[in-house]
């Protein structure tokens, strides 16, 4: 069994995910470009909080190195924010 110093905390893969799952629904049932703006809002939110949070802290957003991790994520977020703007209804 892990130990409390090997348990990593999941909240911000939660959260990320939830702003995602919330744009999926939207994007499903609503609104196309809304749901694929709040999609790109959950992506963004990871790369900020792997940018603000420790290794440790960041759990499953953890992956390679923080540059890296925090560069791509907020790389395919504004990729998703640019394409839901341009694309036309």
């Amino acid at each position: 069994m892990a130990g409390a110093a090997e348990r990593r905390s999941e909240w911000p893969l939660a959260l990320s995910g939830a702003v995602a799952a919330a744009g999926l629904v939207i994007l499903t049932f609503y609104d196309w470009r809304n749901g694929v703006l709040i999609v790109a809002g959950g992506v963004l939110l990871a790369g900020v909080l792997r940018g603000a949070l420790s290794d440790d802290a960041a759990g499953l957003l953890h992956v390679r190195g923080r540059m890296f991790d925090t560069f791509f994520l907020l790389g395919v977020g504004a990729a998703i924010l640019l394409l839901g703007l341009i694309i036309p209804s």
